[in-house]
């Protein structure tokens, strides 16, 4: 099944969290609408995972951007444009096979 995954920090509060995972596939949805299309007639489940912070989510983004995956930082006005959250197409599901769910800590 395909999914999309939604990363986000988890030295956020949970409601940040999913507030920004919105952000995220808004985003996503703006940038690659094909490939959004595809994934809602197909699948439509979402993965939301989470990274330590900023400096490993970004480490995710290069990682994407190098092997050529559709994925998507936004960054939050309200915390000086620090990245809190990615959207990561289906295609990179091997990128984020050993992040953990988010929202299981609290």
């Amino acid at each position: 099944m395909k999914r999309l995954y939604l990363v986000v920090r988890s030295d956020l509060s949970p409601g940040q969290q999913a507030v920004q995972a919105c952000h995220a596939l808004r985003e996503f949805v703006e940038h690659y609408p094909d490939t959004d299309r595809k994934w809602f007639d197909e699948s439509n489940t979402l993965v939301l995972l989470e990274a330590s912070d900023e400096k490993a989510l970004l480490k995710l983004l290069k990682k994407a951007v190098r092997r050529r995956i559709s994925c998507v930082e936004f960054r939050e006005p309200d915390f000086d444009n620090a990245v809190t959250a990615l959207a990561i197409a289906p295609s990179g599901h091997h990128l984020c096979k050993r992040l953990q769910l988010a929202l299981q800590h609290r």
